[in-house]
């Protein structure tokens, strides 16, 4: 469904109007509430861009992607428009004012925002970012509470180290966490912000590529193993295969023949995946995350099929959640390639055939394989 034609769907929606009417009591001028927290990038006109805080309108409301996962699309969509996104059109340099320790900040924090104007109430989707809610030019911003930094992010800002000489020393904090640090620009030397849709993928691409720096060195995994994942009519299934490093991702939509394909060898790419965008990249980073915690590396390859049902999306942080959840279920095991192949037959809806005809990995064949 295209842009436009989502927008004139949602708000022909009975359910759209009932949200929208529970919403607007909790939109003020001056807006009191707990951020997540957060702050939001636009990537319009950059380097002057948009960017503000997330404040929730009610108690529980969350942001993190694994905070979302699982929640049904009315659960989700209710989340997000009880979150209201303050905005300033400011340059990317970031000054250490209010919004760069909100962003610093590991815990969520009270914020005060005064708005020019009482926030209006909307809802917009997007197949990278996760559905917005009310928004609003803000004049002022106060913490109310103080931001809980943590001692070695502390330091990082002093040192001022490149994001790239700093990102082994915050691999082990929260994925939202390193996000949201890269997002707001806290760190680095020029700390510039980066619009929140370009981060996303950043993150996604450079915690893998730091992970499998450790995979690679890791032994392969000597049968075939399949994961997988239903969630908000996306459905997965995860091939893992004996061998160095390699992967690659499928997305296809029922009641189409057209099948989206990207893959990369075991010394990765260098073009951006277009076919694919961000979800590539988060899906990568799912199968990565799950190599270094079983301690193994392997060949890989993800299959998205999506239904007719998903009709709104939500973001390429549900490929990530949904391919990170698929790993902490029992995988199908099988010595044999043919029998995995099989199984995958019985699984999918797209014909095996399409698949075969852009892999490069299941056209393979290795000494394993007889």
């Amino acid at each position: 469904m295209e842009r436009r034609s989502v927008y004139e769907w949602v708000r022909g929606k009975e359910w759209f109007n009932a949200l929208q009417e529970e919403v607007k009591p909790k939109l003020k001028r001056i807006t009191f509430g707990p951020s997540p927290p957060n702050l939001f990038v636009g990537e319009y006109g950059y380097p002057k861009v948009r960017a503000g805080p997330m404040l929730g309108l009610e108690e529980g409301i969350v942001d993190a992607p694994q905070e979302l996962y699982g929640l049904n699309y009315s659960a989700l969509i209710r989340n997000r428009a009880f979150l209201a996104r303050g905005f300033n059109v400011s340059d990317v340099k970031l000054p250490k004012d209010e919004l760069f320790w909100l962003a610093a900040s590991q815990k969520r924090i009270d914020v005060e925002a005064e708005f020019t104007s009482v926030p209006k109430f909307d809802l917009s989707f997007s197949q990278y970012l996760q559905p917005m809610g009310p928004s609003g030019e803000v004049k002022k911003v106060r913490l109310a509470s103080n931001p809980k930094v943590p001692g070695k992010i502390e330091s990082l800002i002093e040192e001022k180290l490149k994001v790239s000489e700093a990102l082994p020393e915050i691999m082990d904090f929260d994925y939202n966490y390193v996000q949201k640090l890269l997002s707001a620009g806290v760190l680095g030397k020029e700390r510039k912000m980066v619009p929140t849709k370009w981060s996303i993928t950043a993150t996604d691409d450079m915690l893998a590529r730091e992970i499998l720096k450790e995979v690679k060195n890791n032994a392969s995994i000597n049968d075939y193993r399949i994961y997988s994942n239903n969630y908000l009519h996306n459905h997965f299934e995860i091939l893992l295969l004996p061998g160095p490093w390699e992967f690659e991702q499928f997305e296809s939509f029922e009641n189409s023949s057209n099948v989206e394909h990207e893959y990369e060898a075991y010394w990765g790419r260098t073009k951006y995946a277009e076919t694919e965008g961000g979800g590539y990249y988060a899906g990568r980073y799912g199968v990565v995350e799950a190599l270094q915690k079983l301690g193994k590396q392997a060949r890989a390859i993800v299959f998205r099929e999506v239904s007719p049902e998903y009709v709104l999306p939500v973001g390429v942080w549900q490929v990530r959640e949904s391919v990170r959840d698929a790993f902490t279920s029992q995988p199908f095991k099988t010595s044999s390639f043919d029998d995995a192949a099989l199984e995958l037959q019985r699984r999918l809806k797209q014909p095996w055939t399409e698949y075969l005809k852009k892999s490069r990995i299941l056209t393979q064949k290795k000494l394993s394989d007889y």
